[in-house]
């Protein structure tokens, strides 16, 4: 049997191409969150740290709908909250969040956080999820709970308090309020976060049908080790970016 090697991210000589990268995959992030109903009116925002301003980064323009964002829509955003590139408004929210959690990690590209039903119904639970899944080993001893709610995150000093909780993890859970992934990619942020609501929603149903028997602790991590990589996040990405670009060509424009 031949023996093919799992593709990997790109590595990019010039700071355009890896600039066109990420916002082809921001916007496509974007477009499957709307598929997949994640968005919900104004709320939500994906980010994108740039690759040569790094302390920059670029965002959804606040009140455009995820389904309708296209590579040309995205702003870019400075260390101060000032739009620089782009003729729309940030979501302050998306500013006092992702700023901070970008300065917290500098070892990520992306952020991904929006309103999702199952992701904000487990939120006010107050709990980490369990793994009772192969897919919610992806998070086992790597999410974290920020069990503070104190409304809308308009200050950035809130922001900093989610990023100290989030700490070197790849998702934290906002109590009441819904979660937030992270990746080294645009690709493995959303990722997460498409795999955290269905690992969320699936922990639902499970309870609600009766009492769910999780992994036992030692194959989770065994198991966190196979799903819960960086590599594999951006990869498990991928057929979902190559489905809506095929389908929604024009988010590339």
């Amino acid at each position: 049997m031949p023996k093919f090697d799992r593709p990997q991210p790109p590595v990019f000589e010039r700071v355009e191409e890896e600039r066109l990268y990420r916002q082809q995959r921001l916007a496509a992030a974007f477009r499957v969150f709307a598929r997949f109903g994640f968005s919900e009116g104004t709320a939500g925002h994906i980010t994108a740290r740039d690759p040569e301003f790094t302390d920059h980064f670029w965002v959804n323009p606040f009140g455009k709908y995820f389904g309708h964002i296209r590579v040309s829509d995205l702003i870019l955003v400075d260390r101060e909250g000032e739009v620089v590139k782009g003729d729309a408004p940030v979501n302050r929210a998306a500013f006092a969040i992702h700023s901070q959690v970008h300065e917290a990690r500098p070892d990520i590209v992306a952020a991904a956080h929006a309103h999702s039903l199952h992701g904000k119904t487990w939120s006010s639970l107050g709990r980490l999820l369990e793994p009772l899944t192969q897919d919610a080993c992806a998070f086992y001893q790597d999410h974290a709970l920020f069990d503070d709610y104190k409304g809308v995150v308009l200050d950035t000093s809130e922001g900093k308090r989610i990023a100290e909780t989030l700490g070197n993890k790849k998702a934290v859970i906002l109590k009441n309020h819904g979660f937030l992934t992270v990746g080294r990619t645009v690709d493995e942020a959303a990722w997460w976060y498409v795999s955290f609501e269905r690992s969320a929603q699936a922990q639902l149903l499970a309870e609600a049908a009766g009492k769910p028997i999780p992994v036992d602790r030692d194959i989770a991590t065994l198991t966190h080790s196979q799903v819960g990589t960086h590599s594999g996040g951006w990869f498990s990405f991928q057929p979902l970016y190559d489905r809506i670009v095929r389908e929604e060509p024009d988010l590339l424009e």
